[in-house]
C-alpha cells in the first residue's frame, strides 16, 4: 500500500472513531507501528489529526465520543486483559455498580461467575451479559435510553440511584488525566456516572493506555476520588502514558497493570472481614448522603501502591 493510500485510510479511521491506537492502526493498514507513527506525524503536520499517547485523535484537543459499533472493535485485547484483572477485585456477596462502556461489558461477562453478587447498572449491555447468571442479581436504573452506547441516562437514572450505597463502582470513560481525572464526551452520560460514583465507597476506573492523557469535555470522576485504575501495559515507546500513570500514582491512585509480568499487577488476596463502608475516597464537599451498609471488603496489600509506582517507573525506563 502506498503512503498516500495508507494515510488516507488512517485519517478515515480516526474521523470515524474519534481516537484510535497506533496498534490498531498498524493492524488495519497491515504495517508496523513505526511506519504508522511516521504517517500520523505527517498527518498532524497538515493539521488533520493530533497525536495522543500511543494513538491519534481528531484535532482540537477534545475527542468526540464514538458509537458502540466503533468502540467495540478498538483495543479489544487490552479491554479483555483489563476485565480479567478487574474481576479479581470483586468479592462474593458484594453489591457493586457498573457503568456503561465496552470495557465494563467485558467485566460483566466475568462477573457472571461470582456467586451472591448484586450489580446495579444503567447499561443494557452489562445487564445482558449478566442476564443468565442465576447467582447474580441485576438491578437496572430507570432513565431514558441513549442508543449510541445502550445506556440509561437522564433524571430518571439519577433519581433511581439516590439513597443507594454499595462497596465499589466500576467505570470507564473517554479519557483519563491526572489533572482532571476521568471524563467523557457526553453531558448526560457524565451526570449519571457522577451519580454512580456518589453511591460507592470505592471507585475503580477501567481505562486502556490509549485513554491516558486524553481529556474530554465533561469530568465524571476527579482524580482524588479514584481509588484504583486498572489499565494495560503501555507500549515501550509510549513515555507519555507511563508519565501519566506515574502522575496518577503520585496522587494516591492505586495502579493495577494488566499483562504486566511478575506479581506487581495484582495485589494478593487478604483475609476477608466485615467492615462498615466509608465514604468515597476524598469526596469533594457535598458528597451524597445515603444508606450505609456492611459489606465484605478485601484489605489492600501492604506496599501495593509503592510496588505500583515502581512498576510505572520501570516502564518509563524501558
Amino acid at each position: 500500500m502506498f503512503a498516500a493510500e495508507r494515510r488516507q485510510l488512517i485519517l478515515e479511521m480516526v474521523r470515524a472513531n474519534g481516537a484510535v491506537s497506533l496498534r490498531e492502526l498498524a493492524r488495519v493498514v497491515q504495517t508496523s507501528e513505526v511506519t504508522v507513527r511516521r504517517d500520523v506525524r505527517a498527518l498532524e503536520a497538515e493539521g488533520l489529526l493530533d497525536r495522543r499517547h500511543g494513538g491519534a485523535v481528531l484535532p482540537g484537543g477534545f475527542t468526540r465520543e464514538s458509537g458502540f459499533p466503533q468502540k467495540s472493535h478498538l483495543a479489544t485485547a487490552e479491554k479483555t486483559a483489563i476485565a480479567d484483572l478487574a474481576a479479581n477485585f470483586v468479592e462474593e456477596g458484594e453489591a457493586i455498580v457498573v457503568g456503561a462502556g465496552t470495557t465494563t461489558q467485558e467485566l460483566a461477562r466475568r462477573l457472571a461467575r461470582v456467586p451472591g453478587l448484586t450489580v446495579v447498572t444503567n447499561s443494557l449491555l452489562v445487564a445482558q451479559a449478566l442476564a443468565h447468571a442465576n447467582r447474580v442479581e441485576v438491578v437496572m436504573t430507570g432513565g431514558t435510553l441513549r442508543g449510541s452506547n445502550y445506556a440509561l441516562v437522564g433524571s430518571g437514572a439519577e433519581q433511581s440511584l439516590q439513597g443507594l450505597r454499595v462497596s465499589r463502582a466500576f467505570l470507564s470513560g473517554s479519557g483519563l488525566t491526572a489533572e482532571r481525572g476521568l471524563s467523557t464526551s457526553n453531558m448526560l452520560s457524565a451526570s449519571v456516572d457522577r451519580a454512580l460514583v456518589q453511591a460507592a465507597a470505592e471507585v475503580v476506573v477501567l481505562a486502556d493506555h490509549t485513554k491516558l492523557g486524553t481529556d474530554t469535555m465533561f469530568q465524571t470522576v476527579p482524580t482524588d476520588v479514584i481509588t484504583r485504575l486498572v489499565t494495560d501495559e503501555p507500549p515501550a515507546h509510549d513515555d507519555r502514558a507511563a508519565t501519566e500513570l506515574q502522575a496518577l500514582a503520585d496522587q494516591g491512585v492505586q495502579i493495577a497493570v494488566a499483562g504486566a509480568s511478575g506479581s506487581d499487577s495484582v495485589p494478593p488476596r487478604q483475609p476477608r472481614r466485615d467492615v462498615s463502608l466509608p465514604g468515597p475516597r476524598r469526596v469533594p464537599s457535598g458528597g451524597a448522603a445515603g444508606l450505609r451498609a456492611t459489606s465484605v471488603l478485601s484489605e489492600p496489600a501492604p506496599g501495593s501502591e509503592q510496588r505500583a509506582a515502581a512498576r510505572v517507573a520501570d516502564m518509563r525506563r524501558r
